[in-house]
């Protein structure tokens, strides 16, 4: 089965013997290798499934990035703390712009009310908005008026990433080919891959077909051994991808 921790397992050790070297985002800013990958994790929700990733990744020698959003559900202190631990690069899953109902001298208050607070557990200096699909606002507009830079703040992947350099590839709406169930996690890219499952890219690794430098983004929460959980997930993603298919996507 797909999204199951198992398959990410197999995964990562499909990468591994394709002679890759992997990356935290913040290291890729400063130079980024010619054949690398930068693993990024968006902490939506089920923080401990993110810290079950990290593990595993600490055990094959791989590093990544993880993004916290400032909500209960994402933001666990004990979690935060024990994957920098681990050796991971802790970022801010920043939705300002959501929680603040687009004002923005409140979201830029709030952004930095966060940040501060996160960079008390761990090194903080990328960021990553989420997309927050059910509202109107996009946390990335913050910027038009903002500089994130003045934050001590490197770089933002949809910022600071040439993806036309580095294929981006993501399992949002928990498939790989989520493009028209994607309300902003999308980017401008001139590669042409497209899968549909874990299985077409662990194929294409194997057969060395991937370009040599990418972006993994992953949802911890969505990769679940447990039946009842995978099933779960697997319900509810699919509701929200017919949402959003229906109300909220423009063609």
């Amino acid at each position: 089965m797909d999204f199951t921790v198992t398959k990410y397992t197999e995964f990562l050790d499909s990468i591994r013997s394709g002679s890759y070297s992997f990356q935290s985002f913040s290291e890729s800013l400063a130079h980024i290798s010619n054949k690398s990958i930068i693993l990024r994790h968006d902490v939506d929700l089920l923080p401990s499934n993110s810290l079950v990733f990290a593990k595993i990744q600490r055990d094959r020698g791989i590093k990544g990035v993880y993004y916290f959003r400032a909500v209960p559900e994402s933001w666990n202190e004990y979690i935060i703390k024990g994957i920098s631990e681990l050796g991971h690069e802790i970022g801010y899953h920043y939705e300002c712009l959501t929680t603040c109902n687009g004002n923005l001298s409140l979201a830029i208050k709030d952004f930095e009310k966060n940040l501060t607070a996160l960079r008390k557990l761990a090194p903080v200096s990328t960021i990553c908005m989420h997309g927050s699909p059910m509202s109107k606002y996009d946390s990335k507009d913050l910027w038009k008026t903002y500089s994130y830079r003045d934050f001590g703040i490197l770089g933002e992947p949809y910022f600071d990433i040439d993806f036309g350099k580095v294929a981006y590839f993501t399992d949002t709406g928990r498939r790989w080919d989520g493009e028209k169930v994607s309300v902003r996690d999308k980017v401008d890219s001139t590669f042409g891959h497209r899968f549909r499952t874990t299985d077409e890219i662990i194929a294409a690794l194997r057969s060395n077909e991937l370009p040599d430098q990418m972006m993994f983004t992953f949802h911890p929460q969505r990769w679940n051994d447990d039946p009842w959980q995978w099933t779960k997930e697997l319900i509810s993603q699919n509701v929200k991808n017919l949402v959003k298919q229906y109300f909220f996507i423009k063609e």
